[in-house]
């Protein structure tokens, strides 16, 4: 799992809106592509230099910048030069453990989020901050590594499915975001899948290895809240702002998302519920199965007590003991010893103690 907190001692004492990254480098070379289209017109291309882009800025048509590896700053700060970005935008671009949020200025909004994915080599959720910044006429995206999270947004600009082409900026925003939405759902279903196996192994045989997998679901839930929760606001924010660049048709959409959101968080804090009941249950079990332990040590100790006894007063040195000397002393012991200890097994099982 990723840490907490990235470290963030490499901006001690610079001013604000320096660009540095901070997080790990995710990606060897960062890839720049580019998507030009509307109605009736498209083009896709990779681009070597971020200059490439800077001809699409006065063309009526959207532009979609996507960039894939934020440790060559130089890029990001063309780009920010060029699109009158802010310097203090550019620097929580760059901060990769930024809290999801929004920011209205006004010729473009600033939105981050986190994207999550399962890996099944490390059976682990991971994550990382995608920046998007929305104006007018054009959308950027930064990820922190390339993937395939947008890829089914480019098949539907690329064959003119659905109202994409036909809409502006925002709306391609709206479904980039929806896009990361959506994955949440595909992460919250193999967690409940896990959720449910442990639940079954933990009534049956919980050992060590269970308690550690339960305090790793733990730490994954806290990590799926913490990327989760704050993008309620961020959607409201979109969808309730008073900003001109998202159209009242795009809005409609926005409220979907939104309630996307709100159901992937009652799924996140039923989980969390179950994960911490389930520590409850594995002390509960393993304290069950202690107390069967010792309930049947106690039983074999009160059965061999009375013979204990018996065969402590048969065993002194006393130079008279009449049985000692009778031939049936001996057969006679060991019928009183096994008649106790049926009799007392007998009883127990009526108490229902067995």
């Amino acid at each position: 799992m990723p840490k907490l907190i990235k470290k963030r001692s490499k901006k001690a004492g610079l001013p604000p809106g320096t660009l540095v990254h901070i997080g790990e480098k995710k990606a060897e070379t960062p890839k720049m592509t580019l998507i030009d289209y509307d109605e009736n017109h498209f083009q896709e291309r990779e681009v070597k230099k971020i200059e490439e882009c800077f001809v699409f800025r006065e063309k009526p048509t959207v532009t979609w910048i996507n960039v894939d590896g934020l440790h060559q700053v130089e890029i990001l700060a063309k780009l920010g030069e060029c699109y009158g970005l802010h310097p203090l935008v550019l620097e929580d671009i760059l901060n990769t453990d930024q809290r999801p949020k929004m920011e209205d200025h006004g010729e473009y909004i600033y939105v981050v989020l986190r994207d999550l994915d399962y890996s099944d080599k490390s059976n682990e959720i991971e994550t990382e901050q995608i920046s998007l910044i929305v104006g007018s006429n054009f959308v950027f995206s930064f990820q922190e590594r390339e993937g395939d999270t947008f890829d089914p947004i480019r098949d539907r600009i690329r064959n003119n499915k659905g109202r994409i082409r036909k809409m502006g900026a925002d709306y391609l925003a709206y479904a980039l975001l929806d896009s990361i939405v959506d994955n949440y759902f595909i992460i919250l279903e193999k967690l409940g899948e896990k959720i449910e196996l442990l639940e079954e192994k933990l009534v049956t045989n919980p050992t060590h290895e269970t308690l550690q997998t339960i305090h790793h679901l733990k730490r994954e839930m806290l990590f799926l809240r913490k990327g989760v929760w704050p993008l309620r606001e961020v959607i409201n924010g979109l969808e309730r702002g008073e900003s001109s660049l998202v159209k009242e048709p795009t809005r409609v959409y926005l409220r979907d998302i939104y309630d996307h959101i709100i159901q992937a968080i009652d799924t996140i804090e039923t989980y969390r519920d179950m994960v911490s009941g389930m520590l409850d249950i594995y002390l509960s079990s393993v304290s069950n199965r202690l107390n069967s332990v010792m309930k049947v040590l106690t039983i074999i100790a009160t059965i061999f007590m009375p013979l204990t006894f018996l065969a402590g007063i048969y065993g002194m040195n006393f130079k008279v003991m009449p049985e000692l000397e009778w031939r049936w002393g001996y057969p006679l012991i060991w019928l009183i010893m096994v008649g106790i200890g049926i009799s007392m097994l007998i009883y127990f099982r009526k108490k229902r103690w067995l």
